[in-house]
């Protein structure tokens, strides 16, 4: 059964990389029927349902996969990915940090963070975050990126300020 099972959910990956996203969900719907505590198949499908634009139908299968495996970076940080991109940050954010509390060397986490309180405006935490996920991963681009643009987003905004004074 395992074998038919990897075999389904690589064939679902083949699918998603093609972005065939309705054939990988039926394939990742397939292997929950044999094995519905499939952790690799609900976030895989929490993945393509956010690719979908479907972020409460992604949010479901990620609570699913926390339910059963608290723990899960993989899940924790879709969750906080798909809520970033529902606007909701705060909660995102608290995703992040529960990944932190598992593994405070997160890169992703870190660099996640950053995004979330650079869209609250909070830019000088932002940069904080995109530096410590530099400092675990100095070739860590999307942290590298956004820093430097929380940096000129910070510069213009202070020579506004002045300007205005």
């Amino acid at each position: 059964m395992s074998d038919e099972i990897d075999k389904m959910l690589a064939e679902a990956f083949e699918c998603v990389e093609v972005e065939n996203y309705s054939d990988a969900l039926k394939l990742y719907n397939s292997v929950l029927k044999k094995d519905h505590n499939n952790i690799n198949a609900l976030v895989d499908k929490g993945a393509t349902l956010q690719n979908m634009g479907r972020l409460k139908l992604a949010i479901r299968s990620y609570d699913k996969a926390l339910a059963i495996s608290p723990d899960n970076l993989d899940a924790l940080l879709n969750k906080g990915s798909t809520l970033h991109s529902d606007q909701k940050y705060q909660k995102a954010i608290s995703c992040y940090d529960e990944a932190l509390r598992i593994d405070k060397k997160c890169a992703m986490a870190l660099a996640y963070k950053g995004l979330s309180l650079g869209e609250m405006g909070k830019l000088q935490d932002a940069i904080k975050y995109f530096k410590k996920a530099l400092s675990i991963d100095n070739h860590y681009d999307l942290a590298s990126i956004s820093k430097e643009v929380a940096q000129e987003l910070l510069k213009s905004i202070n020579a506004n300020k002045i300007k205005t004074q």
